[in-house]
């Protein structure tokens, strides 16, 4: 039933719902309404916009793009960057194969723990996971603009879904790969440990865990370049900034404050947990809108369904279990780990409960903030008719009273 237009003119009662309506928030406004896709046959819709984006037209060369930080948004700048030490590892193997490769940290985990079998090796941490990090952000940096501008955009461009969304749609294929990869790799490691499926004690039972499987290793630092990558883009201001820019900032700092210290202080089992009950339902989050800016009405409504338990499940249900399991497990280490001292591995003082248990904390009082938000748009949608006549202009990020005119 259509809403009167005088209804739809009116302005929301609080910030708050402005913010679940704004089609610029990044969780809420994505599940508003489309704007209709054009009649024409979807082989016959075209865009105005170049497959590569303006991101490439931007490009002011290689040595420029490097100063301002341009190579994040330039595929070919971003490429260039990798190929260097990727060249002179392959140079180094074929000239001096009997001497250790300088370039190999930059490109393989390292700090591998002397005696271990070869074919199940295990790892320590070390300085030269530095170098790793920071090639692997230039990895996502390139991974990302690939499949935004030359696999996404072009889809969406095909399928018809306006210019103004075309990058939003990028972001959202990016972001189901991404996690639905991440997710299914942390619940594969989670398998190998003893932490599966989510035996909380077994977090502080034989700590320190200083000694990681090569998967573990790589899985933990990939996730750390990934999500530094993630909040150079947002400090930058790389991207449009949204209207929860401020929440998204404080997930990020947040997020890399648990996966550092985590790492840091041996406690990498919880981290690998942690990350699972957060990446599953991000990649359900990205299929729902997706499905979204597809117009594929019925898929959205039941995706959307299923991405509300799996949110609840895993952002909040298993959150809650590890919050409570440092709360209440945390005596289960050895005694012996219950000190200063970082050479052995322990680093579990009595006011490091604390340490461990605040980041988790507020990551979780974010998720509720957006848990909120995610309930009022099933609320509205089931018993209200507000929220699915809304129109809204191709632009996401322009205003409702200009898609009127527009339209």
């Amino acid at each position: 039933m259509s809403e009167p237009k005088s209804l739809k003119a009116r302005p929301r009662a609080s910030s708050l719902k402005q913010l679940e309506g704004d089609p610029a928030h990044h969780l809420a406004g994505s599940f508003v309404p489309q704007t209709p896709l054009e009649s024409a046959p979807l082989s016959k819709r075209k865009s105005t916009t170049g497959q590569a984006g303006i991101d490439e037209a931007q490009s002011q060369g290689f040595w420029s793009n490097i100063r301002s930080m341009q190579w994040m948004r330039v595929p070919t700048s971003s490429l260039k960057l990798l190929a260097i030490p990727a060249v002179l590892y392959v140079n180094w193997q074929i000239l001096a194969p009997a001497l250790p490769n300088p370039f190999a940290s930059v490109l393989f985990i390292s700090h591998k723990t002397p005696g271990t079998p070869t074919e199940k090796p295990l790892y320590q941490k070390g300085y030269n996971d530095i170098p790793f990090v920071l090639y692997y952000i230039i990895m996502w940096s390139f991974v990302r603009q690939v499949l935004v501008l030359y696999i996404f955009r072009p889809f969406a461009q095909w399928w018809g879904i306006p210019d103004g969304k075309l990058d939003r749609y990028g972001e959202q294929g990016y972001a189901l790969l991404y996690f639905g990869f991440s997710g299914s790799w942390g619940l594969k490691i989670m398998s190998e440990l003893p932490t599966w499926y989510y035996n909380t004690k077994a977090f502080w039972i034989g700590y320190p865990h200083w000694e990681m499987i090569a998967e573990l290793k790589w899985f933990y630092l990939l996730q750390m370049a990934y999500w530094m990558q993630q909040l150079l883009v947002l400090a930058l201001r790389l991207e449009k900034p949204r209207k929860d820019y401020n929440e998204l900032v404080i997930h990020h700092i947040v997020t890399l404050w648990l996966v550092c210290w985590s790492y840091l202080v041996n406690l990498t089992y919880i981290g690998n947990a942690i990350f699972v009950s957060m990446d599953i339902p991000d990649a359900f989050l990205a299929i729902t809108k997706l499905l979204n800016y597809m117009q594929l009405e019925n898929f959205k409504n039941v995706m959307f369904v299923i991405f509300v338990g799996m949110w609840s499940y895993f952002r909040h249900w298993l959150n809650l279990l590890m919050i409570k399991s440092v709360w209440d497990e945390f005596h289960l280490m050895p005694e012996t780990s219950k000190q200063w001292n970082p050479p052995t591995g322990a680093w579990m003082v009595w006011w490091m409960q604390y340490q461990v248990l605040v980041p988790i904390v507020l990551l979780q009082l974010v998720q509720l903030f957006w848990y909120f938000l995610i309930w009022r748009i099933l609320y509205r949608a089931v018993f209200q008719s507000t929220l699915v006549d809304d129109e809204r202009s191709d632009d996401e990020d322009e205003p409702v009273e200009k898609a009127g005119k527009k339209e």
